[in-house]
């Protein structure tokens, strides 16, 4: 019985062990890199996001320069219902009052000294025990009013202006995590309601980052038999957004505002679940991933091989050959069949 137990951990220190390995290239890939990070005040609930900010803390020791935009909606209904206030919604956008703006601001207020009260756990039994994070906040964000739209009054609704890129980078130049939530201040000093989403994506194309994440109520994108969609380009993205349109509001926004940045320069953007433990590390630091990547530059494509491959197929095939699976070839038949890869 002891040895099957000794057997099992052995086994499972030897998975675990194949994996770092494995996730090495990963980490030099995404080491200095720009990450956008969005989530929704339905995944601030969760029972996993604590789970979702220790592998925030990861992310940034491995030396990701990370921007946390987070939302507010669940949070800022409750808050509207306990004051009793009516904020209708029109062209999935909420109609924001002067008195529903105060429900807004504590409900984005809350939201993060909540995040940054979980950035600075220290515990000794916890992932972030040792972790020294400073988390900055500030008016980043210059937003403008939405207007009127099909004969409705927006009033505090707006929609981004600008976003302030040199403030931002650096204080990731100093190591800082950046966190912004759904509001944007304009040149006269008025609060508006925006849209956390696309807070999220203006931040990316302007910041030109390297990756967007949506952490949305889903694992990515469904195609018609339910069959997770591990990769799509934007312009593909069009007849799902229609699809989501009216039963799935949350991803259809993802999916709009994903296109956007993919087609204005941000190459990765990615749609994971917030309520899986672990979406981040797995999409990030493993082959096949977690969720959906959106981009036009394909992991995977066929062609024919050409003359800095042949290298690369030696490594590859040397295993089957010592294995005698494959018949060993020498050098001297390789740069034979390479003058035909010329």
């Amino acid at each position: 019985m002891q040895s099957e137990h000794t057997e099992i951990t052995h086994n499972a220190t030897q998975q675990y062990v194949h994996w770092f390995r494995h996730s090495a290239p990963y980490i030099n890939a995404h080491r200095g890199k720009t990450f956008v990070l969005m989530f929704g005040g339905e995944a601030v609930e969760h029972e996993n996001f604590q789970h979702i900010i220790h592998d925030i803390a990861l992310l940034h020791s491995l030396g990701i320069r990370l921007i946390l935009v987070h939302g507010a909606r669940p949070q800022i209904n409750e808050n509207l219902k306990e004051k009793g206030i009516q904020s209708p919604i029109h062209i999935n956008r909420r109609v924001t009052t002067r008195e529903a703006l105060a429900c807004v601001m504590n409900a984005v207020g809350s939201i993060r000294l909540q995040i940054e009260a979980l950035l600075s756990m220290g515990l000794a039994n916890s992932p972030m025990f040792g972790a020294r994070i400073d988390v900055v906040s500030g008016n980043f964000v210059t937003a403008k009013p939405f207007g009127i739209r099909d004969g409705v009054d927006f009033q505090l609704t707006g929609e981004v202006r600008t976003i302030d890129t040199e403030a931002i980078q650096r204080h990731l130049d100093n190591y800082n995590i950046v966190v912004l939530g759904p509001t944007g201040y304009s040149t006269t000093g008025e609060v508006f309601n925006l849209l956390a989403e696309e807070v999220a994506t203006k931040t990316a194309i302007h910041l030109k980052a390297d990756k967007l994440i949506f952490l949305g109520n889903q694992q990515g994108l469904m195609d018609e038999f339910g069959q997770l969609r591990r990769e799509i380009t934007p312009h593909q993205l069009d007849q799902h957004i229609l699809k989501y349109q009216d039963s799935n509001f949350e991803i259809a926004l993802h999916l709009q505002n994903a296109k956007e940045a993919s087609l204005k320069g941000v190459h990765r953007v990615h749609l994971l679940s917030y309520a899986y433990d672990g979406a981040l590390i797995e999409e990030l630091f493993t082959r096949d991933g977690h969720g959906t990547m959106i981009t036009d530059a394909h992991y995977e494509e066929v062609r024919m091989a050409n003359i800095g491959d042949v290298g690369g197929l030696i490594n590859l095939l040397r295993p089957l050959e010592e294995e005698g699976i494959l018949v060993y070839r020498s050098r001297d038949v390789w740069k034979m069949k390479s003058n035909n890869l010329r």
